[in-house]
Order: structure tokens, then sequence, then C-alpha cells
């Protein structure tokens, strides 16, 4: 399988990434030889019209979606050369425009269940502290269903940190919040990124806010 070897590329980088959503959707083509890199230690921004492909790129870097042409490594590694573990954990990182959670369990319980869906059973002392980092340490006993619509997106960062993440995709992290919510998780994903020393972030930005909190905004247009 092909392999890179430079020590100094991105943790996750595209590379020519094609997707042709023509058969499913009639759009045509989401993706066109995008090639990008997403550094360590950054919270990147992908921002662009509406159907331009951000959400598909960033399925696509969190082998989520197979190109149809082109490669996704992670590091020095290419997906297609990953085992179903490799992959499960990288898929676990991508959070979706809306969380996924189980109403009916603590906000604990949650982030514990989402680490062994994972493939790692974390401590019991690490949902605790994965939600000690995002503000909600005093909601551990609280069932998902009655969190506020910022606390669910919170609960959605804390449930990947126990498996000790090396890059978090983040779909539309500040939607549906008002501006004042939308401000809270940006500010929870810079105070993660300054915990997990050597972390990366990538979020789709599609309100203000998002796009002018992130370092270098990588902007994408339709594919034709």
């Amino acid at each position: 399988m092909p392999q890179i070897t430079d020590a100094r590329l991105p943790v996750v980088q595209l590379v020519r990434v094609c997707v042709d959503h023509h058969g499913a959707t009639g759009r045509g083509p989401a993706l066109h030889e995008a090639s990008v890199g997403f550094p360590e230690r950054t919270l990147t921004a992908v921002v662009g019209p509406s159907y331009a492909g951000k959400s598909t790129l960033l399925r696509c870097a969190a082998g989520l979606e197979r190109p149809n042409q082109g490669k996704v490594f992670k590091g020095t590694r290419e997906l297609e050369a990953m085992d179903d573990q490799e992959l499960t954990e990288l898929r676990g990182l991508f959070v979706p425009r809306q969380p996924e959670m189980v109403p009916a369990l603590t906000t604990h319980q949650n982030v514990a269940q989402a680490s062994c869906a994972t493939g790692r059973r974390a401590r019991r002392t690490a949902a605790t502290e994965a939600l000690r980092h995002v503000g909600l340490e005093e909601e551990a006993g609280r069932n998902a269903e009655g969190l506020s619509a910022e606390q669910q997106k919170r609960l959605a960062i804390a449930s990947t940190l126990p498996a000790g993440p090396e890059i978090l995709f983040f779909d539309e992290p500040t939607d549906p919040l008002d501006h004042a919510g939308g401000r809270q998780i940006m500010d929870v994903l810079r105070a993660w990124r300054l915990v997990a020393a050597g972390k990366v972030e990538v979020t789709r930005a599609g309100r203000p806010v998002t796009e002018t909190e992130a370092r270098g905004p990588i902007r994408i247009r339709r594919a034709h």
C-alpha cells in the first residue's frame, strides 16, 4: 500500500480527492481533486456555500465516505490500509451536526458508552475528566434528554475525549445555537486544544462566529 514518509506532514491529508454524488442525489460532483492538509494544534474552519462539499470533505477525512478518486492519509498511513479497529476509532471522532446520544442515559453514561463504541474501554474517571473539560461535571447524573442544545454539543465533544483523539471532526459546531451559545462552544474547542497538546479540531463552519475564530479557514467552492 502507498505510504507517505514526510514526518512534517499534517495529521490528516487529502490528496486530489474526488467524490461524485450524481448517482445518489442528482447534484453531480461533490468534490473535484480536493487537496488539503489539517495541521496539528490548530482550529480549522471549512467554509463555503451550500452543497459545496464541506461535509463530504470532513466525512472523507474521517473515513466515513470513500472517495471515487484520490487518497486520504492519517499521519503516514493511508486510510485504505487501515484495519477495522483503526477505522472504527477514526470514524468515532466525527461529530455530526445533530449530536448522537442516548436520551435515557446520563451524561456520564453517554461518555462511557461512546468510548466503548470505539473499541476502547476507558477508565471510569476518564468520563468524569472529560465532562470536567467541557464544563458538564455538575450534569454528570442528568439524563441527556434534559440538556440544552448547547450542553448537548458539549456532551458530544466530551464523548470523544476518553479515547485520546488525535483529531476531531465537528460538522456545524455552532448550529442551531444562538450567538452566545456558539461562542461558548468555540471556547470549549479552543480550551480542549490547549489541554490536549498536539491535538487538532477540524470544523465545518456555517456561522460567522466559527469562521472568524478559526485560523486559516479552508474555503471550498461547488464542483462542476
